[in-house]
Parts: structure tokens; C-alpha cells; sequence
């Protein structure tokens, strides 16, 4: 859990519709109870939606700072899988291994999986919009819940953006750092570790469900990933962008997700 003290709110600037904006206009109303789902269908692809995850992290800290402190809480954050594991992104404290979801590529089993975890906050890869069927009051369940909706790119950058975040501190690429080179040990004993409590690095387990995703990729598909990311950087620095969408839309790019 060291997004705990990682992260912070001021390493980020926001921008909507071209203007300077704030964490809480980009997640307006984020409350103690908001979960954060990240649909993901390409090798490491969750790495394009990197800052809007690390915001969501922030407010779940921020809303209850008693969770930075007084408690062992990991941020409800889930990352869904299309079809199969697309590498693990567990560095980024989607901890235990059941906050990584793989779901088949049939869209009812995916909306299922997100409605299963009460997903409030979405975000789905920029895949064209289609129509479906789902299972009986999923979709109005997802609707009624779901407050907050954006498309992102595997590649940080959407066409036609309207939400910009970028990362003013280097400290911000340490997590796609880690997924793309995962570290198999860690040398800080646990008495090091965050407000004097365990550390998922210091967990066997942690070090299992990487290797067990490190053959998702292949070296290829890893190199060009972290290439890719490399180019995006600025002094150390990532701009990511995103679209806002409504619920039903982001619902009908999900359905898309895994089949390109």
C-alpha cells in the first residue's frame, strides 16, 4: 500500500474543456464509498489511463484521511480483463489479486463482474460504441450507480479530449514504472514500510501473482509499451487525456472492449 504516501493530490494538474479545473471537478461529489473500475483489453493498457487512476486513488485517501493513518485499507480500486490477463498492474496497488478481474469477452459476464464490485467510477478503452444485450437490470443497475464515466487510450492520449491530467512530480510515473518492470523482491523490511505496516512487496503472494502474469506479454509487447510511455514523457513528465462520457455510452464501448 505505498500509494498511501506516494501520492498526493497536488502532484497533479487537471484541465476541462481547455481550462484549469480541480481533482474534485474531474470526480465531482467522490464520497467515502466510490470504487474505481478500469476496463482493460491490451498489453498493460492500463498503463494510458494512469493519472485518472492515480486522482481516484488520492480521493479515496483524501475523502478519509483516517485511511492514510489510523487503518490498512487498500483503495478500492478493481481492474477488469478482457478475454485474458493483459499483464499485471497489481503495482499499482490493485491488491489482493482479486482486485484484477478476468472476465471472459462476452460483454454480459464483464458488466456482471463490474456491477459484482459496485463500481461507481468507470473507465473503458476508447473502442467503438455497440449495440448489445445484457442480462436483465444490469444495465439500469449500472446506470443507478455509476457516477462518473471516461474513455481513455492505451496509449495516454484520446482524440478530442476534454479532461486533461498531468503529472507535475516524477514521483507520478513510479507506478507504470513498476508494471512495466515489475519488482521481484523488495529489500525495506516491513517494519519500514508505511505507517510501520506490511507491505504487499514484502508478500509471497504479491511476487506469485506477478509471475504469474509476467507471460501475459511478450518481451515484444513490453518493449513497445514502455516505449510507448517513454515517448509520452516530458522532463520525467506524463500528460494523459481522456473523454467524459455518460454511463451509456461508456457501457456501449465497454461491450467493443477485447474484440479489437
Amino acid at each position: 500500500m505505498h500509494v498511501v504516501t506516494l501520492l498526493k493530490a497536488e502532484m497533479f494538474d487537471v484541465e476541462i474543456d481547455g481550462r484549469p479545473a480541480s481533482i474534485a471537478q474531474a470526480l465531482p461529489n467522490w464520497n467515502p464509498h466510490d470504487r474505481f473500475g478500469l476496463v482493460i483489453d491490451d498489453a498493460l493498457g492500463g498503463i494510458g489511463a494512469t493519472h485518472l487512476l492515480q486522482i481516484a486513488i488520492t480521493s479515496f485517501y483524501d475523502v478519509k484521511p483516517s485511511r492514510r493513518t489510523e487503518l490498512t485499507v487498500y483503495p478500492e480500486i478493481y481492474a477488469f480483463h478482457i478475454g485474458k490477463g493483459y499483464g499485471a498492474h497489481a503495482p499499482y496497488d490493485f491488491w489482493p489479486a482479486w482486485r484484477e478481474v478476468i472476465t471472459s469477452r462476452d460483454h454480459r459476464e464483464v458488466l456482471d463482474a463490474i456491477n459484482d464490485r459496485g463500481i461507481t467510477r468507470l473507465a473503458v478503452p476508447d473502442r467503438q460504441p455497440r449495440e448489445v444485450v445484457h442480462r436483465p437490470k444490469e444495465v439500469d443497475a449500472a446506470l443507478d450507480r455509476i457516477a462518473s464515466a471516461f474513455v481513455y487510450s492505451p496509449s495516454g492520449r484520446v482524440v478530442d479530449p476534454d479532461l486533461i491530467i498531468s503529472g507535475n512530480d516524477k514521483r507520478t510515473e513510479y507506478n507504470p514504472n513498476s508494471a512495466l518492470r515489475p519488482r521481484y523482491t523488495d529489500s525495506r523490511p516491513a517494519s519500514d514500510s508505511t505507517a510501520a505496516k506490511p507491505v504487499k512487496e514484502v508478500d509471497p503472494s504479491y511476487q506469485e501473482w506477478l509471475r504469474k502474469r509476467e507471460h501475459d506479454l511478450t518481451g515484444d509487447q513490453r518493449a513497445f509499451v514502455e516505449g510507448r510511455r517513454e515517448a509520452l514523457r516530458k522532463d520525467g513528465l506524463v500528460t494523459e487525456s481522456y473523454r467524459r462520457v455518460g454511463v451509456h455510452e461508456a457501457l456501449m464501448r465497454l461491450a467493443s472492449a477485447g474484440l479489437g
